[in-house]
């Protein structure tokens, strides 16, 4: 991504939240309604008029799924998360076996942050206490 549209695009501005450890996510001023993945305008309403906010990082799995990718390789899960805030994201559950991840299960933000390859991204581990 060039220089330019990482300041200037939404998505540029959630890779900076990420960098600083944070879960961003825009809200909808005409609706308040939460908008993820970072846009230009709001789906639902179709308006520019959106708000940047930093998440708790705190979620519940709502659907999970175990990925046997490659024989050298092991397993990992793919999990649609809905975070406390009011919307679903893609990640995936660490420091669990994937077997383990379970829907319901409460978990809680971690960022990756990435190297020279791979800009920073979040996934999730259980949160204390979490069955």
């Amino acid at each position: 991504m060039s220089a330019d549209l990482m300041k200037s695009s939404p998505l540029g501005t959630y890779i900076e939240h990420c960098k600083k450890g944070e879960l961003a996510y825009q809200v909808c001023t005409d609706d308040n309604t939460p908008v993820f993945y970072p846009r230009a305008v709001a789906p639902k309403t179709g308006s520019a008029k959106l708000e940047w906010r930093v998440s708790k990082g705190l979620g519940t799995v709502y659907s999970t799924t175990v990925v046997h990718a490659a024989k050298d390789q092991p397993p990992h899960n793919v999990a649609l998360i809905d975070i406390d805030e009011g919307y679903r994201m893609m990640s995936r559950v660490e420091g669990i076996d994937p077997m383990q991840v379970k829907i319901g299960m409460r978990v809680k933000v971690k960022i990756n942050q990435g190297d020279e390859k791979q800009l920073p991204y979040p996934v999730f581990t259980p949160a204390e206490g979490a069955k």
